[in-house]
């Protein structure tokens, strides 16, 4: 029966090649927004060069010159080509360019030699949240590569491995899905499935490997296209990919005997449990009914995810405090965040010390070993009462987490002390310790207040909103510039410039007579940036942007840097994000 069954499948498998092969072969260009724009030019450029052809025909009707009507042609055919190779180049992104006053052309003048370099840069910082926002719209709106010094491979690839390092999961499921590139980008696929996979979320992992439209061809992406078929009850097509994989030199014992026990083909399957990937392991837990596994610190932080989603990790609940080894494994698991950090501090409660140990903490704990130490500075700082004393002991043992590299385990549980002091009452020495580690309201939350005293933080704001008409600012603007000019206790600051200034750029009719008011520094622009301006390099400078505002907020970067920031959109005419970064930094914040 299995026999017969097995050659029905090798005829119906070469039937499937055959189909897989023609499709491959139809989908070989993805299919993009910018199809329908490519071939209208196509359409143009052919409908142009016959027109121009024949009115040389007609011009030269009673002079022929068959060598100029051969060279006019064949110029016209260079000029085409040109065109439509530029036209074929894939083009990959997520945002209409106009929506951002960005354009198709916004990497074509840069060198991808420098373009390197500032990617290079920016690698290894960690952004903040308004610098990540400008680096996705610069990477993610559909735009041709760099025509110099990159290739199209590489570029893809800055943008899959800045995607990989943000990990904004919704944004690199909708970039790949939309653009249909899990073959052409499969690290990037790899991370999102595994990502969702480590969550312990298998569903959503194979629910957006369904949506890719095309044939896989990545042997990793394939092992999970086959284990989602198996888990949603489609064993027969998952056994026609399994075979024909195998047919094309597919080898892998560990999977294949997994597989095999899920289709049904042996009864038992071998215990061992992989770490390769977060699928084999996922595979070896789904495949024992008695999966045991305790972690190390050798263990990938992969691993670790999913062992605490799938709520694996009970056996650490009964550690013994003895078990010192098996605590510091804990320490590195809390500090990558795979581990609760209030279970950790639980575990500090329950060593012994004596009384005269709890008395002097603040000596005794030189004399023990380090997770000792930190487990009596925490039972300590939980007896503590007097306010200063209490921040000396959180200030000692946030220390002690970061002289092990494992800062990162005291982070929440110390926000929550902080958070219940007073911050009049921090003493001047613990002032700087008490405000880098407390968890600060975030601007975003807060209310504009305008204050009509001051332009830059005027109602006039509202013409970057969009509530204000070209005539209406026009008038309104030059009348608060009248008042100031008679104030004469008015100080222009670098937020007016800037205010005044973008709304030159937009064209708004600023009286000469209000000049004086103050000057421009244009040496301000670093050459690099104003050699990009220059070149209507807009998606290079961007990029330099993000690399001056790096890890600090819009709010809180020095209005001299800010000036520049707004004076290069200005000049590159990018309005959105200009008028974005406006209305974050120039209002009053209540």
């Amino acid at each position: 029966m299995k026999i017969s069954k097995l050659l029905n499948k090798k005829y119906f498998l070469i039937i499937i090649s055959l189909l897989i092969g023609l499709n491959s072969f139809a989908d070989e260009k993805p299919v993009d927004i910018w199809n329908i724009e490519k071939k209208k030019i196509e359409d143009d450029l052919n409908t142009n060069s016959i027109s121009s052809e024949s009115e040389r025909v007609i011009e030269n009707n009673n002079k022929p010159s068959i060598y100029n009507m051969q060279s006019q042609k064949q110029a016209d055919l260079i000029k085409l080509e040109k065109n439509l190779s530029k036209e074929e180049i894939k083009i990959i992104g997520l945002y209409d360019p106009e929506d951002y006053g960005l354009n198709l052309n916004m990497w074509t003048n840069s060198d991808g030699d420098q373009l390197r370099t500032i990617f290079s840069k920016i690698d290894k910082i960690k952004l903040s949240r308004d610098a990540a926002e400008i680096l996705n719209i610069s990477l993610l709106t559909n735009a041709y590569q760099p025509d110099k010094n990159m290739t199209e491979k590489e570029f893809l690839k800055i943008k899959s491995d800045w995607l990989i390092k943000n990990s904004d999961l919704k944004l690199i499921e909708e970039y790949l899905i939309k653009n249909q590139i899990f073959n052409l980008h499969p690290e990037l696929s790899k991370f999102l499935l595994d990502e969702y996979l480590s969550n312990f979320d298998l569903k959503k992992s194979c629910e957006i490997l369904s949506k890719n439209l095309k044939p896989i061809n990545d042997d990793y992406l394939t092992k999970f296209q086959i284990y989602c078929l198996i888990d949603s009850g489609k064993k027969e097509e998952a056994q026609v990919i399994f075979d024909l994989k195998k047919e094309l030199g597919f080898k892998n014992k560990y999977f294949e005997n997994k597989i095999n026990y899920l289709l049904g083909y042996i009864s038992t399957t071998s215990r061992e449990i992989s770490e390769k990937s977060i699928l084999d392991f996922h595979l070896a837990h789904k495949t024992n009914t008695d999966f045991s596994f305790e972690p190390t610190n050798t263990t990938d932080k992969i691993i670790w995810k999913y062992l605490s989603s799938a709520n694996l990790l009970n056996s650490f609940k009964e550690i013994e405090i003895s078990e010192l080894e098996k605590i510091s494994t804990i320490e590195k698991a809390v500090h990558n965040k795979n581990y609760p950090e209030k279970d950790l501090f639980e575990l500090y409660k329950r060593f012994q010390f004596n009384i005269n140990q709890l008395l002097n903490a603040n000596a005794a704990y030189k004399s023990l070993s380090s997770i000792e130490a930190r487990a009596l500075i925490y039972q300590k700082i939980l007896l503590e009462s007097e306010l200063e004393e209490r921040l000396k002991l959180l200030k000692i043992l946030k220390n002690s987490f970061k002289k092990d590299n494992i800062e990162k385990a005291f982070d929440e549980e110390l926000k929550i002390f902080l958070n219940n002091m007073d911050p009049s009452d921090i003493p001047d020495n613990l002032y700087s310790f008490y405000y880098s580690n407390i968890k600060i309201e975030k601007t975003k939350d807060k209310k504009i207040k305008f204050n009509n005293d001051i332009m830059s933080q005027s109602k006039l704001l509202n013409y970057f909103n969009g509530d204000y008409s070209e005539s209406k600012i026009n008038k309104e603007v030059n009348n608060f510039l009248k008042k100031i000019k008679k104030n004469k206790k008015y100080f222009f600051s670098k937020k007016d410039i800037i205010f005044l200034e973008s709304l030159k750029y937009d064209g708004i009719e600023i009286e000469k007579k209000y000049n004086e008011l103050y000057k421009i520094d244009v040496s301000e622009i670093p050459t690099d940036i104003k050699v990009m301006i220059n070149n209507d390099e807009k998606g290079a400078a961007l990029l330099r942007l993000v690399e001056v505002i790096g890890q600090d907020e819009l709010e809180r970067i020095d209005d001299d840097t800010l000036y520049f920031i707004i004076t290069t959109l200005n000049q590159l005419d990018i309005n959105f994000i200009r008028n974005k970064i406006l209305l974050k930094v120039l209002p009053l914040k209540v």
